[in-house]
């Protein structure tokens, strides 16, 4: 049975690496994914990809934020960044990485499919 798409709404910066690992897991899985963040997570892209706790994960042999966004991306996962959110936080191109897409609500839920549409 083929595996479904699954279209991740992260919210909040927090939640990018939540998403980042059901995306990734989900395209290991065999079925598409992409994440879209909306608003102030944005910031959650800007490089260097960094969160408060990247040292507690390193320490318990986790991959930090930045290398699961590496592996999400070589999976295949899409990542978007909402166009609004940059303006908003004031996030230029240059600081995000290149494979990163741009859009909006809209051109997300209308490309949505069959996709399970979750937000975080």
């Amino acid at each position: 049975m083929p595996v479904r798409g699954l279209t991740i709404i992260v919210t909040r910066p927090q939640g990018l690496r939540a998403a980042l690992e059901l995306a990734a897991a989900n395209a290991a899985l065999g079925g598409p994914a992409r994440i879209f963040t909306q608003g102030e997570a944005v910031v959650a892209l800007a490089q260097p990809m960094l969160d408060r706790h990247d040292e507690d994960y390193r320490a318990a042999g986790l991959p930090i934020l930045g290398e699961l966004c590496e592996e999400a991306l070589a999976l295949g996962v899409g990542i978007i960044a909402c166009q609004s959110g940059l303006a908003l936080m004031g996030i230029t191109a240059d600081r995000l990485d290149a494979r990163v897409e741009y859009g909006g609500p809209v051109s997300v839920l209308a490309a949505l499919g069959e996709d399970r549409l979750v937000t975080i």
